[in-house]
């Protein structure tokens, strides 16, 4: 780790905690749409439009949460984003209307947008780059191990209990979290004070090609997973015709294989960067082959076979779990910890609007058409075109050359 000792692994466990729960929290409607679809009456496009309401404020506070992460004390906005979203979910289980939800799922939004600018601006600051893939890998592997256990155990206690009670415990529950994170934050210099310094302006990184390359390939990913994370237990229970403990044994090994794949490649990236190869040709790697072999999910509604279509889906989590390795370790080398904030905020609010198109495109056309074939394969092309990105649009994975002179590495 670099620097000091003041920021230990127990940090980065806190922050995989975290995100896991961030995960649950923002998962857990998809996982109740099957009875909230009955509950309610609402369509397919407006459970749709409810699954994607989440990433309008989630992409658009984005910019704001990475200006804030590089200009005050990051360990207390997290705290302050995690309390927000916690309480959100809670509340979600205790109101009526469509509306209402509407709302609950735009107050999560903001909550968690201070999330991956603060996760980027802590790891900038205090991994070295043989560090960062396995960092950023564990980190990415909390994003699949919440929504495998959310899925695994919410999907049973909401056959047995509703959603309503899980909504409610799992907000009020997510709360013990704050307490280690007070006592262990890091704290010093690098983090809490380095949005003192001079940091670039929003204007300095759009002018870059490789911000627009992790924006644009990130993109691509998103759709990837967040088709899967919002549609694949209606898929499921409604096209594949299981139960919802079948729905949630399936759906829970389908994280656990991203989980596992994304740690591993993030241990091997590190790995194979201490032996002497250029970050460029192991994260370019990870992220093209990643997403390219990604797009094998297309065949996973084709085949009849509901065995082979989960071996499939398992083996299109995989590689997804490899690009997601590397790419915001990508953008950390790229934008160091001077600009790690903005850059991550500017990432995520482009990248996050594929939250909205994706679920919303989604039950569109599964409504038009009837099944989810078209919404497989707009999910297999984009990833293709995100492979694409990363191959021919990033360029070196190294350091941009910021016109302020003052660095904040130690």
């Amino acid at each position: 780790m670099k620097g000091s000792s003041s920021a230990p692994w127990r940090v980065l466990i806190l922050l995989v905690v975290s995100v896991a729960i961030n995960y649950i929290d923002r998962g857990s409607l998809s996982l109740a749409a099957p009875l909230l679809k009955d509950e309610l009456g609402i369509s397919a496009s407006q459970l749709g439009l409810l699954l994607s309401s989440f990433f309008w404020t989630y992409a658009t506070f984005q910019i704001v949460s990475g200006w804030l992460v590089d200009r005050y004390d990051v360990n207390w906005i997290l705290a302050g984003g995690f309390f927000l979203w916690s309480m959100a979910t809670a509340v979600t289980g205790l109101v009526n209307g469509f509306g209402m939800l509407v709302a609950m799922r735009l107050l999560l939004g903001v909550g968690e947008s201070v999330a991956y600018p603060c996760y980027s601006k802590i790891l900038a600051s205090r991994f070295a780059e043989h560090q960062r893939g396995l960092s950023n890998a564990l980190i990415d592997a909390g994003t699949k191990f919440g929504p495998a256990l959310g899925t695994l155990a919410g999907g049973v206690l909401m056959a047995r209990f509703g959603w309503r009670p899980v909504f409610v415990v799992l907000g009020l529950g997510s709360l013990l979290w704050l307490a280690p994170w007070v006592k262990w934050m890091p704290r010093g210099e690098d983090v809490a004070e380095s949005g003192s310094r001079a940091a670039p302006g929003l204007l300095e990184i759009l002018r870059l090609r490789p911000a627009w390359a992790t924006f644009a390939g990130h993109f691509c990913g998103n759709y990837f997973f967040y088709f899967l994370l919002t549609w694949l237990p209606f898929y499921l229970v409604r096209e594949r015709h299981l139960s919802m403990d079948s729905m949630a044994g399936v759906g829970a090994a389908a994280y656990l294989v991203t989980a596992a794949a994304t740690t591993a490649a993030g241990w091997l990236a590190d790995r194979a960067i201490v032996a002497g190869r250029t970050p460029t040709r192991v994260r370019k790697t990870c992220t093209v082959a990643g997403l390219g072999c990604a797009t094998v999910i297309l065949a996973v509604t084709v085949v009849s076979d509901t065995t082979l279509s989960m071996v499939l889906l398992m083996l299109a989590c995989a590689s997804y779990g490899v690009y997601a390795s590397s790419h915001w370790a990508i953008t950390q080398t790229v934008a160091g910890p001077q600009a790690a904030g903005r850059w991550t905020g500017l990432q995520n609010f482009i990248s996050n609007l594929a939250g909205v198109v994706a679920p919303a495109l989604t039950g569109l056309v599964v409504e038009k058409t009837g099944h989810f074939f078209w919404a497989f394969a707009a999910s297999a092309a984009v990833a293709l075109a995100g492979a694409g990105i990363y191959l021919f649009l990033l360029g070196p994975v190294e350091g941009v050359k910021w016109r302020h002179a003052e660095s904040v590495w130690r």
